[in-house]
Formats: structure tokens, C-alpha cells, sequence
């Protein structure tokens, strides 16, 4: 099965979890000025009062993306199922979406044509290891700073927790989330990828 990662925060997390919504937010204070600046000019093309995006990834788990997006003790990784979460957003008219495609500065300088819808999904070759994938919502008469889009508590296969949350918190953390309206069999876990115990072990069978 198809899956998509968000990474957020603990506080979006049970915002999405109470509300039954995921929300699209204003591009123009992302990290990358580069990525915001091409969504911005694409805003200017479109003549749009408003472009907004929300971005996922179709790559496994990597310390970057945690380090990057989701920082700290209250990181928290959302897996989706790609195939119901794209065919939620089918029946919107003003959202797009697709992966991003990377290129190099060489191949930016041999370009002679850009269509203006590949903008919102055209990115730096560098940021490819993201393989990130990107929900864009577009309006030429509504000006907002985000849009809250219904979703279902079933298009989440599982939840995981930073890496950083101490274990003393980490169960305290799952039974909240699983409190939630709806969410008692919700999968929840932490992520073991700054120290895993069956890596670990691997040093059992040093040889000397």
C-alpha cells in the first residue's frame, strides 16, 4: 500500500486528530527561499489572491527529516494512506496535487520553457532525497492564510513519535492521542531511530 509521511508537531497533530481536518498553510516563510519564492511567482502568474500548500513525503524515515521538519521532543510523524488521502482531494476543484520533480542549476539554464503549473512542483535537485510529495491549493478571489480541509481518521495507517521524546513521556503521549474521539485503536508508537535495541545488539557478534 501506497503510503505518504507528514511530519508536524504534537499541538497540529491533536488539531487534526479533534477537527477531522489537515490544513494548508501560506508558502511564503518556508526554510527553503528558493521553493517559496517559485510559489510566489507562481501566485503572481496565476494572478491569485491565494496559494497555499501542505507538503508530505513518499520516502521512508531518515534522520534528516526529523532533524529538518519535526525537531525536538514534540515531532510526530503521520502516515497516510496515499491513495484515500488523493482521492479525498479529488473532488476539489481549487486543490492539485503530485510529486515533486528536481533539477539541477544546469538544467534550470538549459530550460527554454516552463509551463506555470509545474512550478508549485518544481524544486532543486539537492532536496530530491525528499521525495516529497505536495497538496496546492489555489484562489483568484479568496485571500486567506490557510484553508482546513475534512478528512477521515481511517486515512492514517499509524502515528509516530519523535525520537527524542523521553520514554518516561512517551506512553503518557500515546494514551492522549488514543483518548481522542475516535482514536482508540489508533496504531501510535515511537520511533526508534536514534537508538534501536535490536541495532544494538548487532555488536554481540564482534569478533576479535
Amino acid at each position: 500500500m501506497p503510503v505518504l509521511h507528514r511530519y508536524t508537531n504534537l499541538a497540529a497533530t491533536i488539531h487534526l486528530l479533534q477537527t477531522r481536518q489537515i490544513t494548508l498553510l501560506n508558502p511564503a516563510t518556508w526554510d527553503d527561499r528558493n521553493d517559496a519564492y517559485f510559489m510566489a511567482e507562481y501566485k503572481r502568474h496565476k494572478k491569485a489572491e491565494t496559494v497555499l500548500a501542505l507538503c508530505f513525503t513518499a520516502q521512508n524515515e531518515t534522520y534528516h527529516h526529523w532533524r529538518v521538519f519535526s525537531h525536538g521532543t514534540d515531532g510526530v510523524r503521520l502516515e497516510f494512506n496515499r491513495d484515500a488521502l488523493t482521492a479525498g482531494f479529488k473532488g476539489q476543484p481549487d486543490v492539485r496535487s503530485g510529486l515533486m520533480t528536481y533539477r539541477t542549476i544546469t538544467d534550470a539554464r538549459r530550460l527554454k520553457r516552463i509551463d506555470v503549473e509545474e512550478l508549485p512542483f518544481l524544486k532543486r535537485a539537492p532536496y530530491a532525497d525528499e521525495k516529497e510529495f505536495r497538496l496546492v491549493y489555489v484562489s483568484a478571489t479568496e485571500a486567506v492564510e490557510f484553508k482546513n480541509y475534512p478528512i477521515k481518521l481511517g486515512w492514517i495507517r499509524r502515528i509516530t513519535l519523535s525520537p527524542w521524546v523521553p520514554k518516561a513521556l512517551a506512553d503518557s503521549v500515546k494514551t492522549s492521542l488514543r483518548a481522542i474521539d475516535g482514536c482508540t485503536r489508533l496504531q501510535v508508537s515511537q520511533s526508534t531511530l536514534v537508538e534501536n535495541e535490536a541495532w544494538k545488539s548487532c555488536t554481540a557478534s564482534v569478533q576479535l
